[in-house]
This record gives structure tokens, sequence and C-alpha cells, in this order.
């Protein structure tokens, strides 16, 4: 006990100098991390007031206040006596081997980039994207967020997206609704296509040009198939589909035109006795 006293007495201005060091690289530490928050908070607010789409503005601040974070903690190091030119090389080393282990986070982050610079959609547009269907929330540096129809919030990483098609259902203004309607055999074409057409005509929310189509696409089985093709904006597209649905089936039953169901007919045939 007596050597540790006798230790420290004669360096107190070593152990001094040391836990000043110590606070201060603390102090850099903790100051980094508010200026990182704080800079990420007015970059996304200044891109905001520009009209930036918040999918990128999330993308971007996790970025900055990524790379302000990691000065701030070279910072420190080097107020503690660390050698961050060795310290630089290591690290480079070591990020070379967790690389090589990471390959999937890193694939995350060049496909995070490369959805930022490619913009296959934005913020607040309805897309399926990784196999996962719902609206944009944001994009972060390893995934991308997504709210499904029924609210659930979906994590989807960023590779998965840039590996498989896009689509987007909000880009266009303008969508067709794709209907197929089967008769039956007996049912007059020429008046079954005049009543699809007047429950079309009785809908305001169809767009006149592109013109609707309903045409005969095909015989099958047990039916005879329309096909039902109106335009409508984007954001009418499922009231009117469902809509169209349930005013098509009254309409049908009203003119006596028949909605069959698959069925199969079995003969019955009577073999002659041989004796």
């Amino acid at each position: 006990m007596d050597q540790v006293m006798t230790w420290i007495s004669e360096n107190q201005a070593l152990i001094l100098s040391y836990t000043i060091k110590f606070v201060v690289a603390l102090l850099i530490l903790i100051i980094g991390k508010m200026v990182a928050n704080s800079v990420a908070k007015l970059l996304g607010k200044g891109m905001q007031k520009k009209g930036v789409d918040n999918a990128v503005i999330s993308f971007l601040s996790a970025i900055v206040k990524s790379v302000i974070f990691i000065a701030a903690v070279l910072m420190a190091l080097s107020q503690v006596g660390v050698q961050t030119t060795s310290f630089i090389a290591i690290l480079g080393a070591a990020g070379l081997a967790i690389g090589l282990s990471l390959q999937g986070s890193l694939s995350n982050m060049a496909s995070g980039v490369l959805i930022i610079l490619f913009r296959p959609f934005r913020s607040g547009e309805y897309v399926e994207a990784g196999g996962v269907s719902g609206s944009v929330d944001e994009v972060n540096i390893f995934q991308t967020v997504l709210k499904t129809p029924d609210n659930k919030v979906v994590f989807v990483p960023n590779a998965q997206i840039t590996s498989q098609p896009i689509t987007n259902y909000s880009r266009e203004d303008t969508r067709r609704v794709d209907l197929l309607i089967g008769v039956s055999y007996d049912a007059d074409l020429h008046k079954t296509k005049e009543v699809l057409e007047s429950v079309l005509a009785a809908d305001k929310r169809l767009l006149k040009e592109p013109a609707w189509n309903v045409q005969v696409h095909a015989l099958n089985s047990s039916s005879v198939d329309f096909i039902v093709r109106p335009w409508v904006n984007s954001v009418d597209y499922w009231p009117v589909y469902w809509d169209l649905m349930r005013e098509i089936k009254i309409a049908l039953d009203q003119n006596g035109i028949g909605i069959p169901y698959p069925q199969m007919d079995v003969h019955f045939f009577k073999q002659a006795s041989q004796d």
C-alpha cells in the first residue's frame, strides 16, 4: 500500500495530465454526439424546406450523423495519446476483415445508395419491392421501411429490394382496372357487352381518355370470358374496382345473364343385356 501511495505522490503531475486528457476526450465524444444529432436535424429541416423526399432525408441524415460521430471518436482517441494514423491503418485492416464477414450489410449499404441515386420510389408511394407490398416510409442505411395496408411495419433489407423487380403503383397518375367477367354460353354476347358498357358509363370516376375496352377474351370450358378495362385516376383504383364488381353482378342478374360456375356433365350409358 505504501508503495502505491509513494508512486501516486511521485506521479501526481502525470496522473493529473492523463485525467485531464481523459475528461477532455469524454467531452469531445459527448459534444461530438450532440453536434452530429444537431447537424443531422438541421440538414433534415433544410432538405424538407426544399421539398426533398423524406426517404432521401432519412438516408442522408443517418450518413452525416455517422461521419461526424466517427470523426469525434478519432479526435477523442488522439486526445488520450492514441496515434490516429496508426489507428486508422489498423481500423482499415480491421474494416477489411469485418467487411469480408459482413458482406450482406455492406451490400445493403451499397443498395441503399443506389436506391437514393436512382429513386425507384419516394416516401408515401405504394410499391411492391423485395417481395413485400406497402407504402414507403423511409430508406435507412441498411433497410427500407414499408407500411402495409393493415398497418404493419416491415423492414426490408436494401439488397433484397435492388436484387428483385420493383413495382411502383403510385408513380403514374392513372391506372387501368382489369376485370375478367365470365358469362354463360347461353348468354347473348351483344347484349352482355351492352350491359357491361352501361355499367361503365354510369360511373363518373372513369376517364374518357384512354377509352375503356370491353371485348370477348376467351372461350373457357364453362364460360365466355369478357375483359373489362377502364382507366381511372390512381387514387380511385380500388374503390372503382370494388364498385364495378358489385354493379356488374347486379346488372347481369337484372338482365337474366348468368354467371356460370365450373361444372362437369356426367353421362351414363346402359349396356344392353347379353341374355
